[in-house]
């Protein structure tokens, strides 16, 4: 399965929980993560997608770790199957 089959699938479940997954991009800011989930109560995420099997690259995983020490929960998706799970994470933090 390619990376932009997972990246639909999120954007889809996102949808049906009432929520949004915006595409991020950051000129001038190279690494971010791809998207950026919002959910009801005021739920918000960075999801880094990739291909099955795929890592993010050295500076993805810097971006990732700096948005983290910011407060902020970072995921990386890189199947279908995960999916759920990101998103049940989110929608019950705190």
């Amino acid at each position: 399965m390619r990376e932009n089959e997972i990246e639909r699938r999120l954007a889809v479940s996102v949808k049906k929980m009432g929520g949004m997954a915006v595409k991020f991009t950051s000129p001038g800011l190279d690494g971010v993560p791809d998207r950026i989930v919002l959910l009801p109560g005021r739920k918000i995420a960075f999801v880094e997608l990739k291909a099955p099997g795929k890592k993010p690259r050295p500076l993805q995983e810097k971006r990732m770790r700096q948005l983290m020490s910011l407060g902020f929960p970072v995921y990386v998706i890189d199947g279908v199957e995960q999916i759920g799970g990101v998103l049940d994470d989110i929608e019950n933090s705190v």
